[in-house]
């Protein structure tokens, strides 16, 4: 204790420093834009506000009890919740959420992006401590240019990459001990932490640290080669452990079919030479969507004494080619397209490029750390010469650089680069020539690298802010208590499994915050067998799936999934929907024909040909062979700024002239009575971007993006036979190429009856989290078709012994019943949860043997010393 009250006494203000000063510098950018706990605008930008701030409330949910932590009905029909948590979520800091109501989630995760920042400073400052012999001042300095490094503050919105940024400098110091000690404790639980909370991130920092281990073996090879078979023993340790986690998330990524990108490039597209120059300089800021340059910047004064560790003859020439190799290593992954891709999973990044770029930027910190350990009076002319050759080649970057690639150089830039070069020069001449003054240079010292720390966070997150644009509150609550208030409402009428889904929701995440079961869900962990079979059915999940949107099918699948609600500002125009409350904006409409989770069929359902699309799967079910869609055609009434081109079945729309004037036609169709119609506007299953749509009726108008949501576009339900005009209006594109339209009919009648005949077959389920359970009596033996998507941790017992599932189209649950009385279980845990546990367990006790032996054996060995 009393060792520990001395460490505070020496060390406090230096780890308070690395603590808060990052987070007040963030806190006075965002300030400065109007950000800050309770204000108008928020830290929610790109995915922050799309993703993240849904999928923190759901796990706030979970922390109180209201889910499953296991599986979570919440989007896309149902999902295996851990897979999604362990990329998304998982964090020590994301706990956080539990003091905050989900309506205070933007401020909650204000104070965990503060939180991890800080955290940042502190663990590189544990790491200088007890790396170098150099004065508190320079271990702060370096610890806030850690914290506050380029890739932090561009890459801020994405909160689930931070936490690799906190345990690196663990790691590094948790390897050193390794080697020098053989004490694998600190490395073990930094590693392990690390796994479980974002694989992702996680392999990028773990082959990293094992070829900056093998790096650092190699730079005396006699003292550390005793130390290989520690590191890797706790290493393999550490990762089995974390198959807790990491095994379910590997075996889900596998089963939903995730490939990886092939490579058709050697030389990775759209950089330039001086991408790691320019990028070097403060408050530069290009992009953080398609093209950008890495984000490396980590500060002046470290890159001055990086640059010396290789210049300075103090340094051995063996050591300056093994660490600047592993940094060549680095910047060539950036310009080398497979070894980019590599560093990221083989998968190209959606924006957010080079998310390794981190690392080149924390070697940079640990080699200036070495450097500045080595730096004597007598270097000043060294380093003066590294300040002059560093203007010249920011000089030679203006100069010579392409402006077009280039663009976001500004002026301010530049002349503050080389003013801060001059003025660290400046005060190191007049600390180390004029001992009298050397306090004084080093607290003016601290105050400049914080100076530039600021400008550089501030410059970048207004570069956000243009590029992104921070989110108003009022984005987020406007309508969240109108929202929270139907669904709990629809919640409190039902005491059995339903469906809802807003038709004017704030994201495609929403129903993850307000806990409600729906379908559209936006996220990089997905059942993509699901997906693409909805897809097939209507809704819009295109290419690798990462989106599947509810918005623009028809009610025939509204009842088959049921979806028992509706959302909407205005009546959505769909039979069988009737309003049954309202609060604020917002209406909730009830759907009566919504189906159950199950229903009864027999292994005819199987074949594709009965379950390849909507009419096939509803006939089969409902075993009514007439037909309850059928096509009619469109006819032109008039269009305006608009040329029309068909092709075999497709239509090419295009403007008639370059003016601001959108495109729109307008049709006539005639609806027979008691139809729901639908406006087909295909784009196909490829089509990446084709602009914007507003179809509109009278009293009834529709739009969406075409190329991101479903193909039927309501135009009402008429009770009467009628003729409609139909306009369509496209905007954002000059040409837009789809399917040749034409309007579906559904018939309500016929519709009706199959519901009917399904709804005597129907079986209810009891759904408690990750556990669903029926009673069901057949006279035969059935099969139970099922909406649960398909998943291998799925398990079925009936009347208590395991049966096989098989599924539909690899998709949705089915179960074959025999005749009789019999109770239905299904039962859910991630598959390689259970190995993962066993996994953990013997990992966790072989290594608390292996610490205990490593222990008894440097004691030993330290007493042998004192001898």
């Amino acid at each position: 204790m009393q060792q520990w009250k001395l460490f505070i006494k020496r060390n406090g203000w230096a780890i308070a420093f690395s603590f808060f000063m990052p987070m007040i510098i963030m806190a006075v950018g965002y300030y400065k834009l109007g950000i800050y706990p309770t204000s108008d605008r928020t830290v929610l930008a790109s995915d922050g506000f799309g993703q993240l701030i849904n999928f923190y409330s759901g796990f706030n949910n979970v922390l109180h009890g209201k889910q499953s932590f296991f599986y979570t009905w919440t989007g896309s029909l149902g999902l295996n919740f851990v897979s999604l948590m362990s990329y998304y979520v998982n964090s020590l800091f994301s706990f956080l959420v539990f003091f905050f109501d989900n309506i205070h989630m933007p401020d909650a995760m204000y104070m965990i992006l503060l939180t991890k920042i800080g955290t940042m400073g502190v663990t590189f400052w544990v790491y200088a401590h007890n790396t170098y012999r150099l004065p508190q001042w320079t271990k702060v300095a370096l610890s806030l240019c850690y914290a506050l490094m380029g890739f932090t503050i561009a890459y801020s919105v994405m909160l689930m990459w931070m936490d690799a940024l906190i345990y690196l400098p663990l790691v590094l110091l948790g390897i050193q001990r390794v080697m020098e000690k053989k004490r694998p404790v600190l490395l073990f639980i930094v590693y392990f932490l690390l796994f479980v909370t974002n694989y992702y991130m996680a392999f990028m920092v773990g082959f990293f640290s094992f070829l900056y281990f093998l790096v650092s073996v190699l730079t005396d090879w006699k003292r550390y080669k005793c130390s290989i078979i520690p590191y890797f023993t706790t290493s393999l340790l550490a990762g089995g452990a974390s198959m807790l986690i990491i095994l379910p998330s590997i075996i889900d990524l596998k089963m939903n079919g995730e490939k990886t990108d092939t490579i058709n490039t050697l030389f990775t597209r759209d950089l330039g030479m001086w991408d790691f120059i320019v990028k070097s300089m403060p408050g530069v800021y290009d992009t953080s969507k398609y093209g950008s340059a890495p984000f490396i910047y980590v500060g002046l004064f470290p890159l001055l004494f990086f640059i010396f560790y290789f210049v300075s003859k103090k340094i051995s020439l063996k050591n300056k080619l093994l660490y600047g190799s592993l940094v060549l290593f680095l910047i060539a992954s950036v310009y080398i397209q497979p070894l980019n891709l590599f560093w990221q999973g083989l998968h190209s990044p959606n924006m957010f490029l080079f998310r390794f770029s981190f690392l080149y930027s924390a070697l940079l910190l640990v080699l200036a750390g070495r450097g500045l350990e080595k730096f004597e009076k007598k270097d000043l002319n060294i380093l003066g010469n590294i300040a002059l050759a560093l203007i010249g080649i920011f000089v030679l970057a203006m100069i010579i650089s392409n402006k077009k690639r280039y663009w976001y150089i500004t002026q301010e830039s530049i002349i503050l680069t080389f003013v801060l070069l001059l003025i660290y020069l400046f005060l190191f001449i007049a600390k180390n020539k004029h001992n009298k003054f050397a306090k004084v240079c080093s607290v003016l010292l601290l105050a400049v690298v914080c100076g530039e720390a600021f400008f550089n966070t501030n410059q970048m997150i207004r570069g956000i802010d243009q590029e992104w644009g921070y989110k108003y509150r009022e984005q987020y609550t406007k309508s969240y208590k109108d929202i929270e208030a139907l669904v709990n409402k629809s919640k409190n009428a039902n005491d059995s499994f339903y469906r809802l889904e807003n038709m004017d929701a704030i994201s495609r995440t929403d129903s993850f915050n307000y806990d409600y079961s729906g379908i559209t869900m936006f996220s990089s962990i997905r059942n993509r067998h699901s997906s693409q079979y909805l897809s097939q059915l209507g809704y819009r999940s295109p290419g690798t799936n990462l989106t599947i949107m509810y918005q623009n099918n028809t009610i025939l699948m509204d009842d088959l999934l049921g979806v028992k609600y509706n959302l909407a500002k205005k009546d959505p125009k769909k039979y069988g929907f009737k309003k049954i409350a309202t609060q604020g904006e917002y209406s909730l409409y009830e759907n009566k024909a919504a189906l159950p989770l199950g229903m009864l069929t027999d292994k005819g359902i199987y074949e594709e040909k009965n379950n390849n699309n909507q009419t096939s799967l509803i006939q089969y079910l409902s075993e009514i062979k007439e037909p309850i869609f059928q096509y009619t055609g469109l006819n032109e009434v008039s269009r305006n700024n608009m040329h029309i081109r068909e092709v075999g079945e497709a239509t090419y729309f295009s403007e008639e002239s370059n003016t601001d004037e959108a495109q729109s036609i307008t049709w006539e169709v005639s609806v027979p009575e008691a139809t729901q119609a639908y406006l087909k506007l295909d784009v196909g299953e490829l089509a990446n971007d084709m602009g914007n749509v507003k179809v509109s009726v009278p009293g009834h108008e529709v739009s969406s993006s075409l190329a991101q949501t479903g193909a039927y576009y309501n135009i009402g339900y008429y009770e009467k036979a009628a003729k409609v005009k139909v306009t369509a209006t496209f905007t954002g594109k000059s040409v837009v190429a789809m399917i040749r339209p034409s309007v579906l009919i559904l018939k309500t009648k016929s519709l009706d009856q199959a519901i009917e005949k399904i709804k005597k077959k129907e079986v209810s389920f009891k759904v408690k989290g990750n556990h669903v359970q029926t009673a069901i009596s057949t006279k035969k033996e059935q099969v139970i078709f099922t909406t649960i998507p398909y998943d291998q941790g799925w398990q079925a017992k009936i009347d208590g012994r395991t049966v096989k599932i098989e599924a539909v189209q690899d998709a949705l649950i089915a179960i074959k019943v025999p005749k009789g009385e019999h109770t239905i279980q299904l039962t859910y845990y991630p598959k390689g949860m259970k190995l993962g546990a066993i996994l953990f367990a013997i990992c966790l006790l072989f290594f608390s043997l292996y610490a205990y032996y490593c222990q008894k054996k440097y004691h030993v060995q330290e007493k042998e010393k004192s001898k």
